[in-house]
């Protein structure tokens, strides 16, 4: 099989890494929905399968069926618009459920009639670039502000990666993170664990579906959803290159309207067991799109269908291993996912600085994505392209360009 051939150590080590940091940074936030929707510990479980499942399925059939690094993971900012939604209306897990598949039937509808594309395919790579520097760039800060806490940890982790991009360039993340688990481990320093080991059963609701509800949690589960997830899941392909260049006579690339798609129709079959929003990847995209992953681009999917398989293992032992990942201390999964993406936000800002044209305008965007702000609900990564949109318009409409430029 072709998949095994274009396997590598640093594809497979990108994969996990990619799993350990969507997974334990935000993790907390999914427990934190589910119990503000009244999920009972067998509930909680039956997320985990049902986001686990429909994660690894979104990102490993696309992956071996395209040759391409397809990352889907969860709704995180989604996650916290249901906590807050559900604690303040009042709603339970059966109206959380029609909630779920509302909001499932609208990305679908987003994906099926291609109009997220065609918008996607009209920001300037300069934007496009800018946003997924700025969305990227603070899991960087992240990783090195870990050092208050831990110094000697992510003084380690910096050495071993350094050492490693000098000698080993291909497995400087995985010889970083090996180094950094030893560390930990020689210390005792990870955290206690409840570990239960068997198999998850999934839970079924049977859905509830209310004005209220759509109002209080459809809408915004999809707007968050599409406009914090996707958006910079779309730069993230853009920016690695796997984008449709059909036009231009280059590669057919990653389908994102039918990937979107695909999310949607998941996450209906899934919602009823606790899958409540499925979406484009952007942080973990990048670690399995980059150069660390694998220095052949045509190989890198080998990463993303290896974390499509961890996480369907996570799905399938959602309680085991969520008490395995959660073990990790927080500051190795900082240091790790900054040093993981380093290559990544460096590609990014030079696509997005290098053009004099578009440079105030993809730097306005960088920073107002960098600067996390939430307006109205909706998170920095839109509001960084409206910022940066208003800027071209503001500085090029209406102008002509100059012969010769």
């Amino acid at each position: 099989m072709h998949f095994f051939k274009d396997l590598s150590l640093s594809a497979f080590t990108a994969g996990f890494v990619a799993v350990l940091v969507g997974f334990t940074s935000s993790v907390a936030i999914v427990f934190q929905a589910a119990l503000a929707l009244g999920a009972t510990p067998a509930m909680v479980a039956s997320w985990m399968w049902a986001l686990g499942i429909g994660m690894g399925l979104c990102s490993l059939i696309p992956s071996l069926w395209l040759k391409k690094p397809v990352m889907v993971a969860w709704s995180t900012p989604g996650a916290a618009v249901l906590a807050t939604a559900a604690t303040a209306g009042g709603f339970g897990m059966a109206e959380g459920v029609g909630a779920f598949i509302l909001c499932a039937a609208l990305i679908t509808v987003a994906g099926a009639t291609g109009w997220f594309e065609r918008i996607m395919n009209r920001i300037p790579l300069a934007l496009a670039s800018a946003l997924l520097a700025g969305v990227l760039a603070r899991f960087g800060l992240s990783g090195f502000a870990a050092a208050q806490s831990a110094l000697p940890l992510v003084v380690l982790m910096l050495l071993a990666y350094l050492l490693g991009k000098r000698f080993l360039p291909r497995y400087a993340v995985p010889l970083t993170l090996l180094v950094a688990i030893v560390f930990v481990a020689s210390r005792a320093e990870f955290t206690g664990a409840d570990i239960q080991f068997g198999l998850t059963m999934p839970v079924w609701v049977t859905p509830s579906f209310s004005l209220a509800a759509f109002i209080s949690m459809s809408l915004p589960l999809f707007v968050v959803t599409m406009a914090s997830q996707n958006l910079p899941g779309v730069a993230a392909i853009q920016a690695a290159g796997y984008a449709d260049r059909r036009q231009e006579g280059g590669d057919a690339g990653i389908p994102i309207s039918k990937v979107i798609t695909l999310t949607g129709l998941v996450t209906l079959v899934l919602a009823p067991f606790g899958a409540f929003a499925l979406n484009l990847s952007a942080i973990t995209a990048a670690i399995c799109m980059g150069p660390e992953a694998h220095s052949n681009p045509a190989r890198r999917y080998t990463a993303a269908a290896s974390c499509g398989a961890i996480y369907m293992v996570i799905g399938l032992f959602g309680a085991a291993i969520t008490g395995v990942l959660t073990a990790f201390p927080k500051e190795l999964v900082a240091a790790i996912a900054g040093l993981a993406l380093l290559g990544t936000v460096g590609g990014a800002l030079t696509a997005a600085l290098k053009d004099d044209t578009n440079r105030e305008a993809a730097l306005i965007t960088f920073l107002v994505t960098l600067s996390g702000v939430v307006i109205a609900g909706v998170g920095s990564a839109f509001w960084g392209v409206v910022a940066g949109g208003i800027a071209l318009l503001v500085q090029h409409y209406g102008r002509t360009t100059p012969a010769g430029t």
